[in-house]
């Protein structure tokens, strides 16, 4: 494996209540040549016939990813920097037990590929130091990658959650969402 600059201090925080659908995310997004052109990132309205507020739809690089637990084909790995990959085309069967194991939703199973992609971080950024392209290009932040300490100065009100409660199911992943100060689970019933 190549040697990497990846630096771990770095982690991605999303604020769902800053996202004003641009699509600015999506663009970049699709603009990565390692994608062949397709978004790995989605952004979906809440309510769209009560509310023009839109929500963004990222991997969330759990700890113990449920989509690579259920993949029979060993397609999907996670890396020593807790990076979950999108399925290894010459392993991945189009199977989607992925895409319907995971609690968030996010795999998606390419039709035309016979294969799942997701976003993968823009590890052929982030590994060599470099950003993600839609956080680069998120005017209103909703998107941020950086330090902690940074989006704690940045957002005093608000505190980046890593912990989800699905049912009776624990879920701690890489990615934060930026929640109401002193919230430290986000749950899901």
């Amino acid at each position: 494996m190549p040697e990497t600059n990846y630096d771990q201090e770095m982690a991605f925080f999303v604020d769902m209540q800053r996202c004003i659908g641009c699509q600015a995310c999506v663009m970049a997004c699709a603009e990565c040549e390692t994608n062949g052109q397709e978004s790995m990132i989605h952004v979906n309205y809440v309510d769209r016939k009560t509310s023009p507020q839109t929500t963004v739809q990222v991997c969330m690089h759990c700890e113990d990813p449920t989509c690579a637990n259920v993949c029979p084909a060993d397609a999907i790995h996670q890396d020593e920097f807790g990076v979950v990959h999108s399925a290894n085309t010459s392993r991945c069967i189009g199977c989607s037990n992925c895409v319907l194991a995971c609690p968030f939703g996010v795999p998606k199973k390419m039709e035309e590929a016979e294969l799942m992609m997701k976003c993968n971080l823009c590890y052929d950024r982030t590994s060599v130091g470099k950003k993600p392209m839609c956080a680069t290009v998120c005017p209103s932040q909703a998107l941020f990658y950086g330090t902690r300490a940074e989006i704690e100065k940045m957002r005093p009100d608000s505190e980046p959650v890593n912990s989800f409660l699905f049912g009776q199911q624990e879920v701690n992943t890489k990615v934060n969402i930026m929640m109401p100060k002193g919230t430290n689970q986000l749950i899901i019933p």
